[in-house]
């Protein structure tokens, strides 16, 4: 995150743009856009200094709506887009705003390459689980069977795990959240901007028109206790109205598991750790959670340290400018004559 250099007191009102909000009615945009908009402020950086870069979709015209400089870019290109802007100006906290849609599909190698290289941004993905801006065709997290206008009979494909890509990709910050629940949209956002590296953060997001319920299970108050897993830091991982479920370690296998609380035969709820360094932990952990959305963690998955692309290349710099002798004309002709060169008569 970029440093603050002056104390501000700011407001959620210094955020909002002039320009008319346009999504559907009831749309989940709103809600992320209005929780964005109340955090900013407590990040005290000025508004010059923050940037958010979008691709192609509904969530793409986020750029428009908060007072801050911004790109709406094209599609699937905001992070590589906003890599050259983060590792050219690192004073900048630079924010991507993109689809599942968008960052998935043609934008799939651009997510998983900014990941990997651990580039300074915050990459907010609004899931939906369809195309919305087209109309409604079936997205790469649409589930296996969604019939959608481009999928009459049902989709045949099988569906990304956002949050395990990303744990592939060795991002160093991966977390989940969900529009509707502002309090824990506002904590997840807070740690990815406090990180330093990519932090991913998954959003599970309503389209109300071509979409809707497609979180339900999770986010009525009558059925999200028992399926919805809140990760907390150093506490064990247990839920259910009654914390009736645990997630164990079984002894001898691999990944974690689901039990009833009141079965465990020797085994203990896993404490959850997001500074584990081995990422196959937060990618079991990923795993739990299907289309059916039974067993759905959300929170922070992985949260670790290492170098930055930003860092790398501003000490590859630093380390070029400490080698340079002589005058700039003395330089350039050093540049033109270096290695194999070729005279013409």
């Amino acid at each position: 995150m970029a440093s603050p250099t002056v104390e501000l007191k700011l407001t959620a009102k210094d955020f909002k743009s002039d320009q008319e909000v346009r999504w559907c009615p009831g749309c989940g945009d709103y809600s992320i856009l209005a929780a964005m908009q109340r955090f900013m402020p407590e990040l005290g950086i000025p508004r010059e200094k923050t940037v958010f870069i979008s691709g192609i979709g509904c969530s793409s015209r986020f750029p428009y709506y908060m007072n801050t400089y911004g790109m709406h870019s094209i599609h699937g290109r905001a992070p590589a887009i906003a890599t050259g802007l983060s590792a050219s100006r690192p004073d900048l906290s630079v924010w991507v705003v993109t689809g599942d849609g968008d960052a998935l599909s043609i934008g799939g190698n651009h997510l998983i390459h900014a990941l990997r290289r651990n580039v300074n941004l915050k990459i907010l993905l609004f899931n939906n689980r369809i195309y919305g801006l087209t109309k409604g065709q079936y997205s790469p997290t649409s589930e296996l069977g969604k019939i959608t206008k481009s999928t009459p009979a049902g989709s045949a494909d099988s569906p990304f795990n956002p949050l395990s890509l990303a744990l592939g990709a060795e991002a160093s910050f991966v977390a989940r959240t969900i529009d509707s629940d502002a309090k824990h949209l506002q904590s997840v956002l807070r740690a990815a901007a406090e990180h330093e590296g990519s932090a991913f953060v998954e959003i599970y997001q309503n389209c109300n028109i071509f979409n809707d319920g497609a979180f339900e299970l999770i986010k009525d108050s009558s059925t999200r206790d028992d399926h919805l897993i809140r990760l907390e830091q150093g506490k064990p991982i247990t839920f259910g109205s009654e914390q009736q479920f645990s997630v164990v370690h079984p002894a001898g296998a691999f990944g974690l598991s689901v039990r009833e609380s009141a079965a465990l035969d020797g085994e203990s709820p896993v404490t959850h750790d997001a500074t584990v360094d081995d990422p196959a932990y937060a990618f079991a952990l990923s795993r739990l959670s299907g289309s059916d959305l039974n067993t759905t963690p959300i929170g922070v998955f992985r949260n670790v340290i290492r170098p930055t692309y930003d860092q790398l290349v501003q000490k590859q710099l630093e380390d070029a400018k400490a080698q340079v002798t002589g005058t700039p004309d003395e330089m350039l002709d050093d540049l033109l004559n270096a290695a194999d060169t070729w005279t013409i008569v």
